[in-house]
């Protein structure tokens, strides 16, 4: 059998790309929505939605918990969540110019797991997890940055290496607490943050994520034709004018934002970084002010897609993170060729 080739789309094919995108989210969207173990049927919906008194008050009081106070939560963090890590890992990519680039390199991903868990093991309302997340992940990535300021050397590779050891401490960090943390109720419930969950935020919370995470890719989408330039190489941006060093610093602030924010909602999700900017590449090419609205698009598509397999293939719902990276595996393997020859 002949292996599978992904090949990049043309250009006149790629004007059509971000509508579909769009359809492909509402897709989604309305899978997560319509898919569950409670039966309803679209006749049912329909009714609810129109507000219809054929429809009995019971059962439109069980479709309004289900559909309101349960599904639509987690759909608007996966969609939250899914754009922000794939827009964090398209901009990590571009100022590294590393296919390999994603989102914790720099140790955000490190530093947020140890304040989940630094804040499980504490006790509290889950509000201050998710600070503890946040606030240590910002640590992490100025501990990193603080260390290529101290080291002469190539900027970018310094600040590779100082994600590196930051995501080293901290992961060290994480495995005090876990083994500091009581083995029946601190223990799994630390596991069962680090594989992801989409349930943790109430819907009364979703304006207060959505504002800084749509602001956060608005403006990175502005410093496209900037990324483009460093995407070339410090010496190509530094003759075409731009003020390189903070240029860069204003992107990963960003970028690092973005991604805190995700575990802030969702625990550790791993992949969609890594992956969509790689698709999206494929499906938008290399324009990073297009490619990251695209990528924020089809990464909140891809972890509804998750989202919706880990709560219905079986008969529990399963960590959205461990069908987001047995998803991400195969398609990496499928573009692999095509990443291969465009970053050589």
């Amino acid at each position: 059998m002949a292996p599978v080739r992904i090949t990049a789309l043309p250009e006149s094919a790629r004007r059509l790309t971000l509508p579909l995108l769009l359809l492909l989210l509402a897709a989604m969207a309305v899978l997560e929505m319509s898919w569950g173990h409670y039966p309803l049927s679209w006749l049912q919906f329909w009714q609810w939605l129109r507000g219809s008194p054929l429809l009995a008050p019971d059962k439109a009081m069980q479709i309004h918990l289900l559909m309101v106070e349960i599904r639509l939560p987690r759909l608007s963090v996966a969609i939250l969540v899914g754009a922000a890590l794939a827009a964090s890992g398209t901009v990590f990519q571009a100022v590294f110019r590393n296919p390999l680039a994603a989102p914790d390199i720099l140790g955000v991903m490190a530093g947020a797991a140890f304040g989940g868990a630094l804040g499980i093991i504490l006790g509290g309302p889950w509000w201050t997890i998710q600070m503890a997340a946040f606030v240590f992940g910002l640590i992490a990535v100025a501990m990193a940055y603080l260390i290529a300021r101290h080291f002469p050397g190539q900027p970018t590779l310094m600040l590779v290496i100082g994600g590196i050891l930051a995501g080293a401490l901290f992961t060290a960090l994480l495995s005090l607490v876990k083994y500091a943390a009581d083995p029946y109720q601190q223990l799994p419930s630390i596991v069962f943050w680090l594989m992801g969950s989409l349930s943790n935020v109430p819907l009364r919370q979703i304006p207060y994520f959505a504002l800084p995470v749509f602001a956060g890719i608005a403006l990175l989408m502005l410093q496209g034709h900037r990324l483009d330039a460093l995407s070339l190489g410090d010496e190509e941006a530094h003759s075409l004018g731009l003020p390189v060093r903070q240029i860069r610093l204003l992107v990963i602030v960003l970028a690092t934002l973005l991604a805190a924010m995700a575990v802030m909602m969702a625990g550790m999700i791993g992949w969609i970084g890594l992956i969509i900017p790689h698709l999206g590449r494929l499906l938008l090419g290399p324009g990073n002010r297009r490619l990251l609205l695209g990528s924020s698009i089809l990464g909140a598509a891809y972890l509804l897609l998750a989202d919706a397999l880990a709560r219905n293939l079986f008969s529990v719902d399963v960590p959205v993170g461990v069908f987001a990276e047995l998803l991400g595996v195969p398609a990496f393997l499928l573009v692999l060729r095509q990443i291969r020859k465009a970053w050589v």
